[in-house]
């Protein structure tokens, strides 16, 4: 008897381009096989070597804590995730500073 397979896909976006990769994958791939399976170097050369072996990974936007080990389910979506390019709370402390420096004119 042949092994079951999963349909997935694999997201990855930078704010000019995104990609949006299909996969079948034998049932009990992890999040983090998928994203190796998926070839995002191949769709993003001008990002560093290893930017996808340790990024974060969420499933339809919920964060996985250990996607090295989280089984896929047939339609999943795993979403690779990028840093964060400034902290949420230092860029609300600077929306807050710039609102009370305008509001003082």
């Amino acid at each position: 008897m042949a092994a079951e397979t999963l349909t997935v896909e694999v997201a990855y976006a930078l704010p000019h381009k995104q990609r949006l990769v299909a996969l079948r994958v034998p049932e009990g791939t992890t999040a983090r096989q998928a994203v190796e399976r998926a070839d995002l170097p191949a769709l993003f050369p001008e990002l560093p070597s290893g930017t996808f072996e340790q990024a974060p990974l969420g499933i339809f936007g919920k964060a996985l804590r250990s996607p090295d080990t989280q089984a896929l389910r047939e339609g999943d979506r795993v979403e690779v995730y990028r840093p964060l390019a400034i902290d949420p709370k230092a860029a609300r402390l600077e929306r807050a500073k710039r609102q009370a420096s305008d509001q003082g004119r």
